[in-house]
């Protein structure tokens, strides 16, 4: 289900990803938990953790409020995607 929220969270992440393909939900419909599918060519070589930085950099303020307390993040280059 997207919710304004989910809208907010994907042009945060566009920012930093802009031609990535990014999908965000919130599967508890509770506007606080959210999970995050992005598939950009800029991840690749990069660690899960350097990917997971740089998605997270625009929403820093986001999660600092508490606006955003939980976000679980899927990482993957097109070519991981395409092996899924």
């Amino acid at each position: 289900m997207s919710t304004p929220r989910c809208e907010f969270i994907t042009e945060h992440i566009r920012t930093v990803l802009p031609d990535a393909d990014i999908t965000v939900r919130d599967p508890h419909q509770d506007d606080t938990h959210f999970e995050a599918l992005v598939i950009s060519e800029q991840f690749n070589g990069m660690t899960r953790v350097k990917r997971h930085q740089l998605v997270m950099t625009p929403l820093r303020d986001a999660i600092e409020s508490n606006t955003i307390h939980a976000l679980a993040l899927s990482t993957y280059t097109p070519a991981e995607w395409a092996a899924q």
